[in-house]
């Protein structure tokens, strides 16, 4: 313990029972305890144990490729030097905080080095995204760096038909533009026709194609190709060629993404199997709905018939003296008579 006589001590306040002392110009020396004394009887004292806050400098950036391609795996180092106490470093791509791994080096002038380190899988979506090294420490705010990351991917390829508009029909022109944008922009567009040989007197003037007075024999896939550096894409364009005379088209669908134009001398209609179903279950419904009327009808109307032989018939001859000699019986035979076989 030493006594304070150095220049940069300043008496701010002085009372019976305060006494206030600044320190201008701090540096890491000036880490440590102070003491007041109070000299009375008995003597009393008191300390403070100072603590001096080194901020870091402005932490650096460093990527282990200045490009990576869409799928493979990037690494970044963010470095903070010169801080005490330690700094905490965070990482944010966008709104995305990433888990990097840190490690803390102390220098010998009780300083504190720290590194933190990140890897991720970028896609071609990453491609200019900003990610953000922020530095955590108490003598220290919005300390932190950016760096964009720049990402190669394949092409993207749209074959879009210039010309004609609707159908094609013999004697026809086809003009068809292939779009492909990537990183880096494809360095080779080709054309081609899937299984077949493309028409010779086709006209290919880089990404786009020319046909003149179609017929049916050009029909088939023609496909655009386009490469980079990372790899190539294509688009499909499915030719059908129309009668010179066809005016309504058929519309089509097209599972595999590719375009299509109407083919044949007429396209067939689809048959609607889930509208035939249902006119089917309607047809049925109905029919057991009337099976079920017709039969609470017959039920309700069946009639219970009873005999009702008259007293006497037992000894009756025949059935006509029988009906006679009944008790009630009708007196003339001649007007009614019944007969049960």
């Amino acid at each position: 313990m030493t006594a304070l006589k150095d220049s940069r001590f300043q008496l701010v306040n002085f009372s019976d029972n305060e006494l206030r002392v600044s320190l201008s110009n701090v540096s890491l020396s000036d880490e440590g305890r102070y003491v007041c004394q109070l000299y009375s009887d008995p003597p009393q004292e008191a300390y403070a144990d100072v603590t001096v806050l080194v901020p870091p400098g402005v932490p650096i950036i460093e990527s282990r490729e200045e490009v990576v391609s869409e799928g493979n795996e990037t690494e970044l180092t963010c470095t903070a030097v010169g801080g005490r106490p330690a700094a905490a470093i965070r990482w944010m791509k966008e709104e995305q905080e990433l888990t990097g791994e840190m490690m803390v080096e102390e220098t010998y002038d009780r300083m504190f080095t720290v590194m933190s380190r990140v890897r991720f899988s970028v896609t071609k979506e990453d491609d200019g995204v900003p990610v953000d090294c922020i530095v955590d420490h108490p003598a220290a705010k919005d300390l932190q760096a950016q760096r964009h990351l720049e990402v190669f991917y394949k092409p993207e390829v749209k074959i879009v038909v210039t010309y004609p508009e609707g159908l094609t029909r013999e004697g026809d022109n086809l003009d068809l533009t292939c779009n492909a944008e990537g990183k880096p922009h494809p360095h080779r567009i080709n054309w081609l026709r899937v299984d077949e040989d493309v028409p010779p007197h086709a006209v290919v003037t880089g990404p786009d194609l020319y046909i003149e007075n179609l017929n049916k024999s050009y029909n088939g896939t023609y496909r655009c190709v386009a490469s980079n550096a990372v790899g190539e894409a294509y688009d499909d364009y499915v030719l059908h060629v129309y009668d010179a005379s066809t005016t309504i088209p058929t519309p089509t669908t097209n599972p595999d993404n590719t375009q299509e134009s109407l083919a044949g001398d007429s396209a067939p209609q689809k048959i609607d199997h889930a509208v035939i179903g249902g006119v089917v279950a309607v047809v049925m419904f109905a029919i057991l709905c009337a099976l079920i009327v017709l039969g609470r009808y017959f039920a309700r109307h069946k009639g219970t018939y009873f005999t009702h032989e008259a007293k006497g018939a037992d000894d009756a001859a025949d059935a006509d003296t029988a009906i006679i000699n009944a008790e009630g019986g009708h007196s003339n035979t001649d007007e009614k008579k019944e007969y049960y076989i």
